[in-house]
């Protein structure tokens, strides 16, 4: 049996009584059309309890929010909330693997600073967090893709998992959960559907008070996006490290499926010391209580010359290493180019972390590498 030193202990109680840090938003936007939603006007009544304040907008579009200045055309965007209401075309969901079957958004934006980004290629427009009000419209269009997923209603290996739903893709919930309500309403509404179905989503916030006690019913998986602690100044404006492990543990405790999200994996110096030494953490993390349904996730870092062209505008001075030289050039699905690492580097990175996972977290089951 390991024994935790007593420091140690202690921390882990300093981490999880202390209060999380919460997004508060310098300028909020409503439109018309959001208000007309019960969700939206309850957003804007979260948001003004909080003290701040609300411009309500005379149209439906979201107009004066570009600049000159891409880096201060950012900071403005980043520092924006806007409520709005989801297109048609969002009730239209993609598939999203090695993930999960589908997609589907309760935002789009998030409030983080990460310097790696790959929102940073996949949004048009300033970084702007927009919500989405017609959140009964989002969650009642979900029951037309049961069972018709191409990843793990597919899968023989995750077939336990049911129809996956991730809902992270374009945001990270929780870090505007204080401010939204989105996914509480989310993790009950799949608690109560009675069916093979599981809600996904990744996080580099630690908020997860809120989510304690609702009845998810085993069919929401938290998943905690997390790094070396040396990448953590690419981290902006996230927890830090030993603060998402504890919430790992605490979401494990009430119940929740688990997972790790380690990405992006960069070769940082000291590498393998460096990633072993994360892993022996959320091994830490989840030493009480029973054993956790764990998943790990294994992403590395690519760009595209979209995404590297937005990021240096975002982030001027950044040391991140996107030197196309030290890449190699392959083309995606959709046929644009991306700069991965050279396969020799990937084997070898592969083979060491998938070992460690093993030696670290034996119960854990690796999703995929990527």
């Amino acid at each position: 049996m390991n024994v935790v030193p007593l420091a140690e202990v202690e921390s882990r109680r300093i981490h999880r009584s202390r209060p999380a840090r919460l997004w508060r938003p310098r300028r909020v936007l409503v439109t018309p059309a959001a208000l007309d939603h019960a969700h939206g006007r309850q957003i804007i009544e979260r948001v003004e309890a909080l003290g701040l304040p609300v411009e309500r907008l005379k149209s439906n579009r979201l107009t004066g929010l570009r600049n000159e200045d891409p880096r201060r055309a950012y900071v403005e965007a980043k520092a924006t909330l806007a409520v709005v209401t989801a297109p048609p075309t969002k009730l239209k969901l993609q598939p999203i693997p090695p993930s999960a079957d589908w997609r589907f958004d309760l935002a789009e934006g998030c409030p983080a600073h990460c310097q790696y980004c790959y929102l940073a290629g996949s949004l048009s427009g300033p970084p702007v967090t927009r919500v989405y009000a017609n959140l009964d419209a989002i969650l009642g269009n979900l029951g037309g893709y049961l069972g018709q997923g191409g990843v793990t209603s597919a899968s023989e290996a995750r077939a336990a998992e049911g129809t996956t739903f991730e809902a992270s893709c374009y945001t990270d919930p929780l870090g505007i959960e204080h401010l939204t309500g989105s996914l509480s309403a989310a993790i009950r509404h799949f608690g109560a559907w009675d069916a093979p179905v599981q809600l996904r989503f990744t996080t580099k916030f630690a908020a997860v008070s809120p989510l304690l006690d609702l009845p998810h019913c085993g069919r929401t998986r938290i998943r905690f996006s997390v790094n070396a602690a040396s990448a953590a100044r690419y981290e902006g404006g996230t927890a830090p490290l030993a603060e998402r492990l504890a919430a790992m543990g605490a979401v494990a405790q009430a119940g929740y499926p688990v997972g790790l999200t380690i990405a992006p994996i960069l070769p940082v110096e000291g590498w393998r010391e460096a990633y072993d030494a994360l892993l022996r953490g959320a091994a830490d993390a989840l030493a009480e209580g029973p054993k956790p349904d764990l998943t790990v996730e294994l992403i590395t870092h690519r760009f595209t010359p979209g995404s590297k062209t937005v990021l240096e505008g975002w982030y001027p001075g950044s040391d991140l290493p996107m030197r196309e030289a030290e890449r190699t050039r392959k083309f995606t699905k959709f046929g644009s180019v991306k700069y991965v690492f050279p396969s020799e580097l990937m084997k070898e990175m592969r083979a060491f972390l998938t070992e460690r996972v093993a030696a670290r977290l034996p119960q854990a089951r690796v999703l995929y590498w990527t």
